[in-house]
């Protein structure tokens, strides 16, 4: 096999061999969700606070049950939430819930219809968050210097999106992201827009050092395929970067050279 050469994903001090992240709403039932979870290799699994039981409903089957503290790291994520005080709030109750956990995944939304992120409250949040002790991995939009912004208040990793979440339109701004890329110190993860395994490819031979995913494998015909899939899509683009693709060129390059021919 080649040799890489590439090193693990590091994200607030630990390492990670698989650079895809998924969630765990919208699938049929928890029987899937574990299939599908264990088909696509990830390590971090994201946690709808507000939308999944982990404990705060004892009545109601619980999320931990089929995704195991255990085997998966859990990034509790504030889906759902508009405004700056109930995603911290909601950070503070998964704390609570998680015995003491600090990673979280941070958005807040700006309108119902987009679902694109309000990047006032979601920096507004994050610094409460950092000053808080937590480890914000942080969802936002496609700018360079928000996304630079969001690095220097203390975030342990910043998730542009490559489109609106669930529309699995793909990476809509490419450049951007490369340039986020480039200015980055920390981990860059697309995050929303995912449709099928090439986006999450063209992702990372961008240089991004994740994906994280969710309606797309949910919402396939298929979810436990489409995350196996993804986890073929996530590796050979990552191959792909480290490898270093050939130029884009105007005209044609023979691969079979003429020069030194005898005839």
């Amino acid at each position: 096999m080649t040799q890489l050469n590439d090193q693990p994903l590091l994200i607030a001090g630990v390492e990670y061999q698989s650079r895809l992240l998924v969630g765990t709403g919208k699938y049929k039932d928890m029987d899937e969700t574990r299939l599908a979870t264990e088909a696509s290799g990830a390590e971090i699994v994201t946690v709808a606070i507000r939308r999944s039981n982990i404990g705060q409903n004892p009545d109601e089957p619980n999320l931990l049950e089929t995704i195991s503290p255990d085997r998966y790291t859990l990034l509790p994520n504030t889906a759902g939430c508009y405004t700056t005080e109930d995603a911290v709030r909601t950070c503070r109750l998964a704390r609570e819930l998680l015995g003491g956990h600090s990673l979280v995944k941070l958005e807040v939304l700006g309108d119902e219809k987009t679902l694109f992120p309000d990047i006032i409250q979601t920096i507004e949040a994050a610094e409460i968050l950092v000053k808080d002790d937590f480890q914000v991995m942080v969802y936002t939009n496609d700018d360079p210097i928000i996304a630079k912004r969001l690095e220097e208040i203390g975030c342990v990793a910043v998730m542009p999106l490559a489109a609106p979440i669930g529309s699995g339109l793909g990476i809509q701004n490419p450049n951007n992201i490369r340039t986020i890329v480039e200015n980055a110190n920390v981990p860059i993860l697309v995050d929303a827009g995912v449709g099928t395994a090439s986006d999450a490819s063209a992702a990372m031979e961008l240089g991004c050092d994740g994906v994280l995913m969710n309606t797309a494998i949910a919402g396939a015909q298929n979810p436990v395929l489409m995350a196996s899939a993804m986890k073929k899509g996530i590796e050979a683009g990552r191959e792909a970067y480290l490898a270093g693709r050939i130029p884009r060129k105007r005209f044609a390059s023979a691969s079979s050279p003429i020069d030194g021919t005898f005839f």
